[in-house]
């Protein structure tokens, strides 16, 4: 078997394209590697987002807080969107922080009221306590020596501990803010105010010595200063059932000496 040879006249077959000479192959193009997820990300901006908007209450703020730290620390390890990382885990931060120092706060002031409620009501206490102790010793002192064989029977107080009670309690609104007499015996028997029985209140207010027509004055002053009310406005609130509930007098007196 004989092997063509070849035409001299032809030329010979051209090489592939890329192994022809001078020539460098297109590049290849690899295709666009994907984009991680950005979903805890997300989750962790806005979970710090709301954070950051309950962050004055206390420990709810700082568990949604800590919830969004947590997010966002994730979405920074797997590398996810970090501008919302970040600022998810700096909103969620703010908000722990207010949250706690809300909370700190909050215990400070309610811890404050029991102690101070604790001294008031030991002052009040101990001044009930000291009526009935010099009424005692009244009643000793007063007790006959003549029979000292016969063994003294034991002196009842003159005035009931609820009497007394309401009575300081009676000279101290009426000092403090100057009420009147039928405002003291609504206060002292009321429900929302000091719940008295009715003879104690009433035994407080006929035996308190207040000056009435003072006390309307210095409601009267009040009202002038604070809320700038006419006399006859402040008159009518001085004498109105629903307001201070001073005699008519009262009030002419307060509205008389007003600018005293």
């Amino acid at each position: 078997m004989t092997i063509p040879e070849p035409n001299p006249g032809m030329s010979p077959t051209p090489p592939p394209y890329d192994a022809q000479p001078g020539t460098t192959a297109p590049p290849a193009f690899a295709p666009p590697a994907p984009r991680p997820a950005a979903g805890l990300a997300i989750a962790a901006l806005v979970v710090g987002i709301a954070a950051f908007l309950f962050g004055l209450v206390p420990v709810f703020g700082a568990i949604v807080g800590i919830v969004g730290i947590v997010l966002a620390v994730l979405a920074l390890r797997r590398r996810q969107s970090k501008g919302m990382a970040v600022t998810g885990l700096v909103l969620a931060s703010i908000a722990v922080l207010s949250s706690i120092g809300t909370a700190a706060g909050i215990g400070a002031l309610v811890g404050s009221g029991n102690e101070a409620a604790k001294q008031v009501s030991a002052a009040l206490e101990s001044a009930s306590a000291a009526p009935v102790a010099a009424d005692d010793e009244t009643a000793e002192a007063a007790k006959p020596s003549a029979a000292p064989s016969k063994a003294a029977a034991p002196s009842k107080p003159a005035v009931p501990t609820e009497y007394a009670s309401a009575l300081v309690k009676a000279e101290s609104y009426s000092e403090m803010m100057h009420m009147s007499k039928a405002g003291l015996y609504d206060q002292l028997t009321s429900e929302y105010g000091e719940q008295f029985s009715a003879e104690a209140a009433q035994y407080a207010v006929d035996t308190i010595a207040a000056d009435w027509n003072a006390n309307a004055l210095a409601k009267a002053k009040d009202y002038q200063e604070s809320m700038s009310m006419s006399p006859a406005a402040i008159r009518d609130q001085l004498v109105s059932e629903y307001g201070e509930q001073f005699l008519p007098a009262e009030a002419d007196y307060a509205i008389a000496h007003l600018n005293d």
